[in-house]
């Protein structure tokens, strides 16, 4: 938005984080349209190269940065809460779906978890050069008002999206095809909505990027929304 003179109606596109092979288009659709957005990025396994924040794609986050889009913490390894514990002091149990602990549950402290915010931190600092936002988004949007206080105790406040801004790239393409899901975002999305799609998406056959992206920003855009 800040690019743009002034902005009166505006909306908020995000990205998370994901397989990457549609993170040159989605980047290039960004550019031709003058969007900026911000990128909430962990290291996720993608089909090209090492991690999503690995060294494969460091030019990528530098370019990025370079056209003035803004980045968050997804959480490095892309760690799902999955409860809290009870305790004194906060304790979850999570999910990392991302690095050498895939898969399995443990029992984090609100230090550890911290831990993992940070560290996204500073890999998209290192890429970029640009401190980034004082934000974060927890995969799968999962929280609990224990996990919030313990994100902000660290300096991290949770950024989630609006039920009109799923834009549904995760969903089976066999039921939700990208000329629905175009529509739906067309029709319902409002003014300050949160927009959330990601950097590719491994178990939708249809892939959504880059075929609903463009139009859904020039859609958008032609309702006056910026």
């Amino acid at each position: 938005a800040r690019a743009q003179k002034s902005c009166e109606k505006p909306v908020y596109l995000t990205f998370d984080t994901g397989h990457m092979a549609v993170a040159p288009l989605i980047a290039d659709v960004l550019k031709r349209q003058d969007v900026k957005v911000t990128f909430f990025a962990a290291n996720e396994r993608t089909q090209v190269g090492d991690g999503s924040l690995g060294q494969h794609w460091a030019s990528w986050w530098t370019a990025r940065a370079a056209e003035g889009h803004d980045f968050a913490s997804h959480t490095y390894d892309h760690v799902y809460w999955r409860a809290d514990l009870p305790g004194v002091k906060p304790n979850f149990r999570v999910r990392p779906s991302a690095g050498a602990l895939a898969g399995r549950e443990f029992t984090w402290t609100a230090e550890q978890y911290c831990a993992q915010l940070r560290l996204a931190n500073e890999r998209l600092q290192d890429f970029t050069g640009k401190t980034p936002l004082p934000l974060f988004r927890a995969p799968g949007g999962k929280t609990s008002p224990k996990l919030l206080a313990a994100a902000k105790a660290c300096g991290f406040a949770h950024v989630g999206w609006a039920p009109a801004g799923f834009l549904g790239d995760e969903l089976p393409s066999n039921t939700n095809s990208n000329d629905m899901l175009l529509a739906k975002a067309l029709r319902d999305v409002r003014q300050g909505d949160i927009l959330m799609a990601h950097l590719g998406i491994w178990s939708r056959q249809d892939p959504w990027a880059p075929k609903v992206l463009e139009p859904l920003i020039v859609g958008l855009k032609a309702r006056g929304l910026c």
